[in-house]
């Protein structure tokens, strides 16, 4: 009997981590799509790897996409600074169109290697406020799968899976623990350094760190 195939787009932080080893505990065979688009937090990616291998991942791509191009976000303009102070609204952290992008490369793949489930770490409770996140989202953007592309059209059905949508932090690091997650091995932070290093100080940073806390459960992250 052939595995059930899954696209899993992997980060390389807690939530996307978590999401893979949800997906394989649920007997996916899973292919792990990371993106580099820009991002000042590159660490996220070599961590993304590290994931990959030791989730057991059956393969893992990194695509390129130039989100640093569009600008108009902390995380892909360096000449823009990264806050370091919670304020009203949605945060300059916020990358324009950043999981549409996601989403539409892991349906190509999906569609190519004939997956019908795609897997995202989007949480919709301990988040930053970005409107790609919501369960309003996901659910859109699984009724465009089915319009855009020849398996939809030809009677197949995409799901998009959001397992972590309504799950605080703590909860999300209490099911990674439970299923092996190595969460020193991931980056979180916005502005890590080079060697994955946290600032302690960015609105990622604060939320895991408060998860941690809450989840009672030791926080192996290494901070500059």
């Amino acid at each position: 009997m052939l595995a059930k195939r899954a696209i899993v787009l992997l980060s390389g932080g807690l939530d996307s981590a978590t999401v893979l080893a949800i997906a394989r505990s649920q007997n996916y065979e899973c292919y792990a799509l990371s993106v580099e688009y820009g991002q000042r937090h590159r660490a996220e990616l070599e961590a993304a790897r590290r994931i990959a291998a030791a989730l057991g991942a059956h393969e893992h791509r990194t695509m390129r996409v130039d989100l640093a191009g569009i600008g108009g976000s902390a995380l892909t303009d360096a000449k823009m600074a990264v806050p370091e102070a919670v304020a009203p609204g949605i945060p300059v952290t916020y990358v324009p169109a950043r999981n549409t992008l996601f989403l539409s490369l892991a349906l190509g793949w999906a569609e190519v290697i004939g997956a019908g489930d795609i897997f995202v770490g989007v949480n919709a409770v301990d988040y930053s406020g970005y409107p790609d996140c919501r369960p309003a989202f996901i659910k859109a953007f699984e009724q465009l799968a089915q319009v855009a592309t020849k398996a939809g059209v030809e009677g197949g059905r995409f799901q998009i899976h959001a397992p972590l949508i309504q799950m605080s932090k703590a909860d999300i690091i209490r099911a990674g623990s439970g299923l092996g997650v190595d969460f020193g091995a991931t980056v979180s932070c916005y502005q890590a350094t080079e060697d994955g290093r946290a600032c302690a100080r960015c609105d990622s940073c604060r939320l895991r760190a408060a998860g941690f806390a809450a989840a009672n459960i030791p926080d192996p992250t290494a901070y500059a």
